[in-house]
């Protein structure tokens, strides 16, 4: 039971942190709700469908198909995370503006709304495929019978690690209106980065990258980046306990084309209304 808890606690914080920061977010956009319950779901139903395959999955592409499969959606995520930051960083002011008045600029907020569902959703996806995986191991391993204090272990891990969701969304709802969009975007700003060298660390499992590989530290007799801390400042900040070169690279690539993106079209609305 032990161990069921904490295997499912872990990867529920991992995803649920990111449900947690996406809900403070897009605070005073209408049907947010409905677009992030969404997305859970979807998530959640797909990590069944993975799970049922996984073997299927881990075999493809020469025995590396698991890893494609990883990097690959996590590439999409990272892509509308930087999508919604520049979003954002467009709109941010108006929503601002307009969160009690319910404005136009608020039910604009269907695109962001939509790209953060699909970051949700692989987060839920990914995280309850490992699950799946970890818990269908320690089933095999585990003497017959054993099935019940598997199930409550899982529960319980289930209901801890939405403790810590509600917790993160609680803690980023007492932040003031006019610095929480300038937090949240910083938090996914390194989400995203994190995500990518994350993505890069998949592709170098599966021999695809194999420039710069050399490793810049080893900090896992410090903090291992399996505990559970470490799980939060991995998904928070993209800490890893020995990253590559590589993945040093993309982690400040992505967050040098994100700052300079949100950079270059927070102007545009401004030099409109001038023009006008």
């Amino acid at each position: 039971m032990l161990g069921a808890l904490i295997i499912v606690f872990r990867e529920v914080i991992e995803a649920g942190i990111i449900v947690g920061i996406t809900m403070a977010v897009t605070r005073g956009v209408p049907g947010r709700g409905r677009y992030i319950g969404a997305g859970v779901a979807v998530g959640v139903i797909g990590a069944c469908v993975v799970g049922a395959f996984i073997n299927t999955i881990s075999n493809a592409f020469e025995g590396v198909g698991q890893e494609l499969f990883n990097a690959g959606i996590l590439s999409v995520a990272v892509v509308m995370l930087i999508w919604h930051n520049v979003w954002m960083a467009r709109h941010g002011r108006e929503i601002a503006t307009e969160m009690r008045k319910a404005g136009e600029a608020v039910r604009s907020g269907a695109s962001t709304l939509a790209s953060l569902a699909v970051v949700v959703a692989i987060a839920v996806l990914r995280e309850g495929a490992e699950v799946a995986l970890f818990l269908y191991g320690i089933l095999i391993a585990s003497e017959p019978g054993s099935g019940t204090s598997l199930l409550l272990g899982g529960v319980i891990g289930l209901a801890l690690g939405a403790a810590v969701t509600a917790l993160t969304y609680v803690g980023l709802m007492r932040i003031p209106s006019r610095y929480l969009f300038g937090v949240t975007s910083a938090l996914i700003a390194l989400l995203a980065a994190g995500l990518a060298a994350q993505a890069v660390g998949f592709l170098e499992q599966a021999d695809i990258v194999t420039a710069l590989s050399t490793q810049l530290w080893d900090s896992s007799y410090i903090l291992s980046d399996t505990s559970i801390l470490g799980k939060v400042l991995h998904t928070l900040i993209g800490y890893n306990d020995h990253p590559s070169a590589m993945q040093g690279l993309i982690y400040l690539a992505t967050l040098a084309v994100m700052v300079s993106l949100m950079r270059l079209f927070a102007h545009q609305p401004v030099v409109a209304q001038r023009a006008a």
